[in-house]
């Protein structure tokens, strides 16, 4: 796969050929769609699992969720009922609870299996709120967010209901954590003009920078203000299993709910995640319900009927993929992985600062690492711009796929390095052919520079 292109985008001759494609009245021969698929559709995409694919937070799945899919896709279990899927509901529950395990949580704890962070969230959010206010109470309900939470945290609190007004973007500090003092001067402001302040949202593993926001400070707010405490662990959770990095999530355990994508760090197939809740009396008492044609499926005796804990009642059996690779690798080299993502960013950070005229913008935090050209003369304008070209100039030669984000108004280059068969040598050299590119790009747009 190293010697692949990161990025193949489809030119116009491919897309007016699907365009105009059309659906047959009658049938063709399967090889010829097949084959059509492979030339057409699966060559012209982002290689998410391309050891140099270093943009947003890849997912390089294991070859082993891969026939975990296979399995659940040819077998079909409807992973909604005890009934109609025993063996695999029960092995959801145990995977469940061996994240809990990871997580810290107690024996009352539970969670479920989703397509991905923005249902987690959803999921996680709406029953929050349903246990913290009454619906009277629902209209002057606060839920308070730093500047760096995903988006999907701001689109489940709008689906929910909320205005704008109900939902307090918390500012940042200088190491874009949530500010727990800006934090906790919002609630009182919000008590003493009569609203609800209800859920707070903290992330363990930032998708611009990383970083974790305190935890163990929030917590405290939350217990004193009796808050919903809930972490979107979505990225970052997957230290939890790293026996070398799982003390920097300790104070997740205090979390009331946490959201873990397993499709990204824990090297799955789309889509697998999970949403997991310190007490999962808080699932069942707000998702649960009882119509008549379900009856007879009804779970006794510690079953679980999935359905009843979340927003789907038609739903796959996402966790055989994981309980599959788990039990195929072992926890230990799960641990590994995930360690080796780290300590490459750190790797990264090291050779950035040894390269002349780039700065770290932001330390190497889990397995992300900010940067940026930053040659002495250039305006912050111009530096942007030689940033943005730099990436586009990288995505054009295939070699690696390093994307901008925006930080404290600048443009910078942003490495995310968990893929666990990424090298230093990888790394290495993806540094070096960005420094010949800026080098070049500062030539051709600043040619009076020197």
């Amino acid at each position: 796969m190293r010697d692949q292109k990161t990025v193949t985008i489809a030119d116009d001759t491919v897309i007016q050929k699907l365009r105009k494609m059309g659906f047959p009245r009658q049938g063709r021969p399967l090889d010829n769609v097949v084959g059509e698929m492979l030339e057409d559709v699966c060559t012209n995409q982002a290689l998410l699992q391309h050891p140099r694919f270093f943009a947003f937070v890849p997912s390089p799945a294991s070859p082993l969720s891969w026939v975990g899919d296979v399995l659940t896709d040819a077998y079909n279990p409807h992973g909604g009922t005890w009934m109609e899927s025993s063996a695999a509901s029960c092995l959801e529950q145990e995977t469940i609870q061996w994240l809990c395990q990871q997580a810290g949580y107690p024996q009352t704890a539970g969670g479920l299996f989703v397509s991905g962070g923005s249902i987690a969230n959803l999921t996680a959010l709406a029953a929050a709120r349903h246990a913290m206010l009454t619906e009277t109470e629902y209209s002057s309900g606060v839920a308070y967010l730093s500047e760096q939470a995903h988006f999907s945290i701001l689109k489940a609190l709008r689906i929910m209901g909320l205005t704008k007004e109900q939902i307090h973007m918390i500012p940042c500090d200088d190491s874009l954590r949530m500010d727990v003092l800006q934090l906790e001067q919002a609630i009182l402001q919000d008590k003493k003009a009569g609203k609800k302040p209800f859920l707070v949202v903290a992330t363990a593993g930032t998708t611009n920078t990383g970083c974790i926001d305190p935890l163990s400070r929030i917590a405290d707010i939350c217990q004193i203000h009796r808050l919903w405490f809930h972490v979107d662990g979505a990225y970052g959770a997957s230290a939890l299993v790293s026996k070398k990095y799982r003390h920097l999530l300790e104070d997740v355990a205090r979390a009331d709910s946490l959201v873990w994508d397993a499709h990204k760090w824990l090297f799955q197939t789309y889509a697998c995640s999970t949403v997991l809740f310190r007490d999962r009396k808080h699932l069942a008492g707000f998702y649960s319900s009882d119509p008549e044609y379900l009856r007879d499926a009804a779970a006794e005796n510690g079953e679980i009927n999935y359905w009843e804990w979340g927003i789907e009642l038609t739903r796959p059996a996402r966790s055989l993929k994981l309980w599959l690779t788990l039990q195929t690798l072992g926890t230990d080299q799960i641990s590994d992985m995930v360690t080796h993502g780290i300590d490459l960013a750190q790797q990264t950070e090291s050779m950035l600062r040894n390269q002349p005229e780039w700065e770290v913008v932001t330390p190497a935090q889990l397995a992300i690492v900010n940067f940026r050209y930053a040659p002495q003369g250039l305006s912050p304008q111009q530096q942007d711009e030689l940033n943005t070209a730099i990436s586009q100039r990288m995505m054009e030669d295939g070699f690696a796929c390093v994307l901008t984000t925006q930080l404290k108004g600048r443009t910078v280059l942003r490495i995310c390095s968990i893929h666990p068969e990424t090298t230093e040598d990888d790394i290495r050299h993806t540094i070096q052919r960005m420094d010949q590119y800026a080098r070049a790009l500062k030539k051709e747009r600043v040619p009076n520079f020197s």
